[in-house]
């Protein structure tokens, strides 16, 4: 990932430092991520209000370092950067450094990601973000390197300027984070709107378009917002038999295919697992409407690896939303491909998840073994793993378990203005922080609320009660003007759009 931040440096300033009042808190962790940062020589705290009332105690500012087990540059940044012992005195005596698990907290991931995306137009981990105590950010970026005198844009360069900024400068420190949050506030609007058919297609075209761009260029090809876009582009093939949209899927799917076996991962984050997933839906569509057996081939194969890697749940933390996403994916899929076998793994496999994070009437938590309840993303992709195994078996607990967790939607995380928030409650950590989002996009998962109102569709279809029709239909009309030009990722919402305007 190139190196990218925010706004422009001037030249770097000495600066006294301090011995830390910080230990590094990360043997405490409960993820493999988190974990592998203890002995770093950065005095890393967890995400939480403590670190903040911290920064408010020692007024400094914080840094938010946001990365993922599967992102090949937090790797390199965690080697270069935080392993250096220079860097990590730096860091400790003027910050205090907050380190987050982007498959832990992807609330939090998102939050930050949007004000990086709002000032400077990047996307992807890591995140290395600036914010003062209260949690608003006034600086950052992606990947920044230990050391780049020539240009300044190293963090031996970075952090003292930063630092003394925040000092010096407080008002328009302030100033600016208001801004970054009022920037990142409006990408993260809901903009209600009226569900048309000619929109819809219109912008499904537009998906067409960027995937035929992307596909020029096949190493940006490998994300699960890809996939989605080609199983819409298959979808949409089906339903209008345009041989133009049929040859965009089917080499978008065949360069998808080819950077699956590579070894080389390029400058993707995304967990290999979840594209095979969503590239399992794509061919199990491919299949569907072109009766390629070279598609059929593909998924058994892509289902048969991901079956086998459904380990049990025996006290290691499994992330409820990303295992659902797999085990709803192999449970449409597999059976599509004639797989039954790697379905009934999956549909095991669900059964552990539900013993290990759902109570009747409760929200799924979001990680097995704590007692939290979890996020939207948790809820929806569990309703649609347990839609389809009712599907794949007929058994009614699954779709009772379905019916219970919509109802959960609608008593916990529904907003009245439409759409569902991504949290149940605000998150307490920073201050500033009360105001909850609303997910539509496609991004490491399909989009919550989109998936929502899948699910929501899937149960009238299930159950044949009209109100979750019209519940998924006041969900997409949430989201419906603000949808536009969005391209790629509003692939799932597009999806569910055309089939919900397709039932009238």
């Amino acid at each position: 990932m190139p190196l990218r931040i925010l706004i422009p440096l001037v030249a770097v300033t000495a600066c006294a430092v301090e011995r830390s009042p910080l230990t590094n808190r990360m043997s405490h962790a409960t993820t493999t991520y988190l974990a592998r940062a203890a002995r770093q020589p950065v005095s890393w705290q967890p995400w939480g209000r403590d670190a903040f009332d911290l920064a408010q105690r020692l007024d400094r500012p914080v840094l938010l370092y946001v990365g993922a087990q599967d992102c090949r540059w937090c790797t390199v940044m965690d080697r270069e950067v935080y392993g250096d012992r220079v860097l990590g005195t730096l860091i400790d005596s003027l910050f205090v450094p907050v380190r987050v698990d982007r498959d832990e907290r992807p609330d939090v991931a998102r939050r930050y990601q949007a004000a990086v995306q709002a000032l400077a137009g990047l996307r992807g981990l890591p995140l290395t973000v600036f914010l003062t105590p209260e949690g608003s950010a006034f600086f950052g970026g992606t990947y920044f390197p230990a050391d780049d005198p020539v240009s300044g844009r190293g963090l031996r360069q970075i952090l003292p300027e930063v630092a003394r900024s925040y000092r010096e400068q407080r008002a328009f420190v302030e100033r600016h984070a208001a801004l970054v949050g009022q920037l990142a506030g409006g990408r993260r609007a809901v903009s209600h709107g009226v569900l048309r058919a000619d929109a819809v297609r219109f912008e499904i075209g537009t998906v067409r378009g960027a995937i035929d761009i992307v596909a020029g260029q096949p190493a940006l090809l490998g994300s699960v917002p890809h996939t989605q876009a080609v199983a819409l582009l298959f979808r949409e093939y089906a339903l209008s038999a345009d041989s133009g949209t049929l040859h965009t899927a089917t080499t978008a799917l065949g360069f998808l295919l080819d950077s699956l076996a590579s070894t080389a991962g390029g400058e993707r984050e995304d967990p290999p697992d979840l594209v095979r997933a969503g590239l399992l839906r794509a061919l199990a569509f491919a299949w569907a409407v072109t009766a390629e057996p070279r598609y059929r081939s593909a998924g058994v194969s892509i289902a048969r690896a991901l079956a086998a890697d459904l380990a049990p749940i025996d006290g290691r933390p499994v992330f409820t939303d990303q295992e659902a996403y797999r085990i709803a994916a192999l449970l449409d899929g597999a059976p599509a491909l004639g797989d039954t076998l790697a379905a009934e793994r999956a549909r095991a496999a669900l059964d552990a998840l539900l013993r290990a994070v759902y109570r009747p009437r409760r929200p799924v938590r979001h990680v097995t073994g704590d007692g939290a309840g979890g996020l939207l993303q948790d809820q929806v992709q569990v309703v649609t793993a347990c839609l389809a195994a009712h599907d794949f078996t007929g058994e009614v607990r699954y779709l009772a378990v379905a019916r219970d967790l919509a109802a959960v939607l609608d008593r916990e995380f529904a907003d009245p203005l439409g759409g569902y928030f991504d949290a149940a409650q605000a998150d307490p950590a920073a201050p500033n922080q009360a105001d909850r989002t609303k997910q539509v996009l496609d991004d490491v998962l399909p989009g919550a609320n989109a998936t929502a109102a899948a699910g929501l569709l899937r149960l009238f279809r299930a159950t044949g009660d009209s109100s979750y029709q019209r519940r998924a239909e006041a969900v997409l009309e949430a989201f419906a003007a603000g949808i536009g030009g969005e391209g790629i990722r509003a692939a799932t919402y597009l999806t569910v759009a055309r089939e919900a305007l397709a039932g009238r």
